[in-house]
């Protein structure tokens, strides 16, 4: 894939989810866990998503076990999980594999566009978060460390681009 917008990833039903529909948005993609230390980011992805989808924030997690296996569950469980515990109302999209010979195509994009802060394609770990513009372009890797809520002046810098 040569551009973000031809990727077409599945959704938790098993139909296309076109990343076309995302063009002119702001975008922060998140490879998401159910049992890991840094679940309770969800709680922030949603106050972000609350706050800013409708000026053009769209959130798109992908579950992914590939951490300490700590998303052991099946996509119905998953969804079940994050609208219970976290009243989850941005995409989650189909389990998947972010490394390896099997990541999804996303992955494979998103990893070969922006490498970590020290330098690495691989993903590290369960919730790191990738920023893109309105353009489909990655403005910025962020590490698990790093708290949603600490990516909120970039995202308002990228939503108020253009506007006049």
């Amino acid at each position: 894939m040569t551009n973000f917008y031809d990727l077409c990833p599945l959704d938790q039903d098993g139909k296309q989810f076109p990343f076309s529909k995302l063009k002119g948005k702001v975008v922060l993609i998140v490879n998401v866990a159910s049992k890991c230390n840094f679940t309770p980011q969800y709680r922030d992805l949603q106050l972000l998503y609350e706050r800013y989808h409708e000026e053009g924030l769209e959130i798109i997690a992908f579950p992914c076990n590939q951490f300490g296996q700590q998303e052991p569950g099946s996509d119905d469980v998953i969804r079940h999980f994050c609208l219970s515990t976290y009243g989850v109302s941005f995409p989650v999209l189909k389990k998947i594999k972010v490394n390896g010979p099997n990541a999804d195509p996303v992955y494979q994009f998103l990893k070969s566009t922006k490498h970590s802060q020290i330098g690495l394609k691989v993903i590290r770990w369960n919730f790191e978060k990738f920023l893109i513009d309105k353009n489909g372009e990655v403005h910025e890797r962020y590490s698990c460390l790093t708290s949603p809520l600490a990516l909120e002046t970039a995202i308002e810098t990228l939503l108020n681009k253009d506007k006049t």
